[in-house]
């Protein structure tokens, strides 16, 4: 059997798959990533692990691997073997591929991780049949992935798609990025969460179910924690992802004014409460659309792929480089 290696490389974590020419997944290895303050080293040792580990299955079951693809959270060149930069690692013009090419046997490609899950999800997932397609990765922040006439755009120095450090509240709530009014800062984990704890911390009985969860302590509040509460049916906590709706809302319909896309794919850790968050993102968007009721609307549905999309999106884009189809 053909299979490719996807890696995906987030803040927290290196996963890594064995992946079919159907994007079934028949193998996995993972390993944490190491702190963002450690060398660039450490984290190419662990991507190693990680692929020698997966290359040992494959063998031992007869099967080929033609290519590796990595996934990076970060900025990553078009030459598709550069990481420019990477927020949560120490990845600064790092040449990652050839460095990694001298210790693995197999063609490797790097591609930002949000480019390798919108490729998966037109491939094999919830953007079959969609030749324009926006998606919107709801996490500890947003990050996102544009795909026009079936082809991932990555702009002139490969950076496009970086959707969340588009303002949207001019003056607004400061953001990592060292811009104020990002729309990260509104419709993301982590403004859903600093938001419920706000609530917390000022006392606000509206949050009492929710720091009940969190044992009393705001800040062990997670976002899983108020996904549980909204659907548990905690005014507080549905209302919070309404807000983080509408904030999404707003955002996509700037989008779709800019790109004109025939769908919008929503994923992410957020994107897992569902219609909580979509039904008001579907609202807003209709209600803040440029020309609504004189335009068709791009769809907006959620990822269909999970935490995989990523792997899988690179292992299949590193494959079509050594096939010439990707």
């Amino acid at each position: 059997m053909s299979l490719a290696i996807g890696i995906d490389i987030g803040g927290t974590k290196v996963a890594g798959g064995l992946v079919r020419t159907d994007g079934s997944v028949v193998g996995r290895a993972r390993r944490d990533t190491p702190h963002r303050s450690t060398s660039p080293n450490v984290v190419e040792d662990t991507i190693v692990e990680v692929v020698t580990e997966l290359l040992a299955v494959a063998d031992a079951a007869g099967d080929d691997v033609v290519a590796v693809g990595i996934g990076a959270a970060g900025f990553v060149a078009r030459d598709r073997a550069t990481v420019v930069f990477a927020p949560h690692l120490s990845w600064r013009d790092e040449p990652l591929r050839d460095n990694l090419q001298r210790r693995v046997r197999v063609p490797i490609a790097v591609d930002n991780d949000a480019n390798a899950a919108v490729w998966a999800e037109w491939r094999f997932g919830a953007a079959r049949g969609e030749s324009n397609v926006v998606m919107v990765n709801l996490g500890t922040g947003i990050g996102g992935a544009l795909m026009l006439d079936g082809k991932v755009v990555r702009g002139a120095f490969g950076i496009a798609g970086e959707f969340g450090h588009m303002q949207v509240v001019p003056g607004g709530q400061r953001c990592e990025c060292g811009n104020k009014g990002c729309w990260e800062q509104y419709a993301s984990g982590n403004a859903l969460v600093r938001e419920a704890r706000s609530l917390m911390v000022a006392g606000s009985p509206l949050a009492t179910d929710l720091l009940a969860r969190a044992g009393g302590d705001p800040m062990a509040l997670t976002g899983p924690m108020i996904s549980d509460a909204a659907r548990d049916g905690d005014p507080t906590a549905t209302e919070l992802f309404t807000e983080i709706g509408h904030w999404l809302g707003v955002g996509m319909a700037n989008l779709a004014a800019a790109l004109d896309p025939g769908l919008f794919v929503i994923g992410g850790g957020v994107s897992a409460a569902g219609d909580l968050l979509l039904d008001p993102a579907r609202t807003m968007f209709r209600r803040t659309l440029t020309g609504r009721g004189y335009r068709p609307e791009a769809r907006i549905v959620a990822a269909s792929l999970g935490n995989d999309a990523g792997l899988i999106g690179a292992a299949d884009l590193a494959r079509g480089i050594r096939e010439g189809d990707a």
